[in-house]
């Protein structure tokens, strides 16, 4: 499964590659996800033309390959050569979500057979025959579940924003799914969260994430607020603690993101830390790390557990981080924060309707991941190049000029731009908020190494502008957020993504969970254009994660550099460092094939946020044929 476990740990057993060898990694195979890209086949599912990113991370079970390609197909490959055992087209108008697909074993007693399950962007859920790729019969209508019926309500007239964007999470015979949903307006599909019998798609739970009446937090909105709400959905990932039986679900933020005017309140179970009983899905306990969220700071990555080792005892843990870079440490059995957290005051809010709620959690341990403040006025800008400093200089000064013939209130609502942290009141300036909604995490969230008990987490040290504004089209929701770049604006050079602030752009760190402390930390990713010219250390933006492995080795990707890199887990010392085609924004994985060789895997499509390169390459490397059998037979 994704993540290796139901832990989400991210760490591999395996020690074939190891910080003694990893540096030998050759490439051994590749394979090409799309197929045909000549004119005939235009409009085809594999041949339109285009070249798409992927997010995926392959699954490798019994001995074969299993992978969405963002080309509508989903595929099995054999993982010692990526040569293609079975390929299945979804069809034009569906593809399978975009961070990879689900297995699910069968049930032999019943003669099932095992299956590879996944949703779709156009809201499907669809099994398929493991191994032969046909529909599983029996699942559904023709192998397929409707995820929309039942949600459609009086506000979604039109068709509302509906699809799967990570893979499922199957325990024993349950599909546990969440789902991503639209950012605006406030009222539409809803964000609930349920499981299916993987037999036969039947609907065994929901999971109200927005309480109705009678269920506890429903009183954390005003009289009818609740009603047809969107957001608080669960669009990434989800663990599973398996000897309490409890499913850990990280939501996302309430709809409208940027303006909560119209639901005042604490707004549970909005940037929420779920834990409910899997088998049906009542409410076990929850933690809210942001109130009445404005920041769009969801929850999206997967909670990790592990026990912590605090005061001389052992309890069971889990830890999780969002885009506002806090991580917390909680108590697995009923959500009390192992290390400590505050409820801090903020900022009231001065937009007209909105009452934001007083105080923000924050822990005590870890500190909070990143940079938390930036004031352009006493920080300065960055400094790199002096046409850069330049570039960011004019941004922070004359992007958003008084009109000619302002009023002094008109004039008021334009100047400088002014800084923040992540629970900045964002008014009709233009204000700067650290972290940004891309955050200083993203759904790729950590790795966890057991044998070190340490975390492992990339950070990219990257702010949002914005300022709200009287939403000039629509009274629903009455107030947007905009800037001279759009709703979603970085403070960064807009042609170069290089980011203004000061300081280091991004990092790679390792928190040890038995102190709460930092164990190391690294200035993770170069900018060549920068090294150039002598200036090193900056870290770039980084969009993809980490894994571990128990060969003592790290594996992670997604720099805007375009690098694929091994570190040392210990120290944070670099082992391994290639330059790809393309970017890789995703998670690598590791797995041992049936002719006993370890191979580290990778998506390497290219494109995201500041990334537009672009490929269509799954590649595998391995350990020259000489190097392996020494540890082969420790395994």
């Amino acid at each position: 499964m994704f993540g290796h476990d139901y832990a989400s740990t991210r760490f591999s057993p395996l020690t074939q590659i190891n910080v003694r060898n990893v540096g030998k990694l050759q490439q051994a195979w590749v394979y090409h996800m799309k197929k045909d890209d000549s004119p005939a086949a235009a409009g085809q599912p594999n041949g339109d033309g285009r070249m798409r990113n992927s997010e995926a991370t392959p699954l490798v079970v019994d001995g074969v390959m299993y992978l969405n390609t963002p080309y509508n197909t989903v595929v099995a490959l054999d993982p010692g050569t990526g040569k293609e055992i079975w390929s299945h087209a979804l069809g034009d108008q569906m593809n399978a979500s975009e961070r990879g697909v689900g297995y699910w074993p069968g049930d032999k007693a019943k003669g099932w057979p095992a299956a590879i399950i996944f949703g779709t962007t156009d809201g499907r859920l669809v099994s398929l025959n493991a191994m032969t790729g046909e529909p599983t019969a029996g699942f559904g209508d023709n192998g397929a579940v409707d995820l929309k019926a039942g949600l459609m309500n009086e506000d979604t007239k039109t068709r509302s924003r509906y699809n799967v964007s990570s893979p499922p999470t199957i325990y024993k015979n349950l599909v546990i799914t969440g789902a991503e949903v639209q950012e605006s307006p406030e009222k539409g599909m809803p964000g609930d969260v349920r499981a299916w019998d993987a037999h036969d798609g039947r609907l065994v739970w929901t999971f109200h994430t927005v309480p109705y009446p009678g269920e506890e937090g429903n009183d954390t909105w005003p009289a009818g607020a609740w009603k047809n709400r969107s957001g608080t959905n669960v669009w990434g990932f989800v663990s599973v603690d398996t000897e309490r039986g409890l499913v850990y679900l990280p939501t996302g933020s309430p709809t409208y993101d940027f303006y909560g005017g119209d639901r005042e309140g604490m707004n549970l179970f909005g940037n929420t830390l779920l834990a409910v009983h899997a088998d049906t899905g009542k409410l076990a306990w929850y933690f809210q790390a942001v109130h009445h969220d404005l920041e769009d700071y969801d929850l999206e990555s997967a909670p990790i557990l592990f026990n912590v080792k605090h005061d001389g005892k052992t309890i069971p843990a889990l830890g999780f981080t969002s885009k506002s870079g806090m991580v917390f440490i909680l108590d697995r059995t009923n959500g009390k924060p192992v290390y400590g957290v505050n409820e801090v005051p903020v900022q009231a809010s001065v937009i007209p309707g909105e009452k934001r709620w007083p105080t923000e959690p924050v822990p005590v341990k870890p500190a909070p991941l990143g940079l938390q403040h930036y004031d352009p006025a006493t920080d300065g800008v960055s400094t790199v190049t002096p046409e850069h400093e330049a570039y960011c200089k004019n941004m922070v000064e004359n992007s958003d000029p008084a009109p000619a013939g302002a009023t002094p209130e008109e004039a008021a609502t334009h100047g400088p731009m002014v800084g923040g942290g992540p629970f900045v009141a964002i008014g009709p300036r233009l204000t700067i908020q650290f972290p940004g909604t891309l955050g200083a995490v993203n759904w790729h969230g950590m790795s966890y190494d057991p044998q070190l008990g340490f975390l492992f987490v990339n950070v990219s040290n990257l702010a949002d502008v914005g300022k709200m504004v009287k939403n000039p089209r629509d009274p629903d929701p009455p107030y947007i957020r905009t800037s001279p770049w759009g709703a979603y604006a970085r403070f960064w050079e807009q042609q170069k993504f290089w980011r203004c602030q000061p300081g280091l752009w991004g990092e790679l760190m390792a928190i040890n969970v038995n102190t709460g402390d930092v164990a190391w930390r690294e200035p993770f990713g170069i900018v060549p254009e920068l090294e150039a010219k002598g200036v090193s250390g900056t870290g770039t933006l980084s969009y993809g994660g980490a894994i571990a492995t128990a060969g003592g080795v790290i594996f992670i990707a997604g720099t805007m550099d375009e690098h694929f890199r091994a570190f040392e887990a210990k120290t944070g010392k670099v082992l391994w460092d290639i330059k790809m085609d393309t970017g890789a924004y995703v998670v690598p994985m590791t797995y041992k094939a049936k002719n006993r060789k370890q191979y580290v895997v990778i998506v390497d499509t290219g494109e995201s946020y500041y990334n537009r390169s672009y490929g269509d390459s799954v590649i595998a490397w391995a350990l020259p044929d000489a190097e392996p059998a020494a540890d082969a037979k420790k395994e």
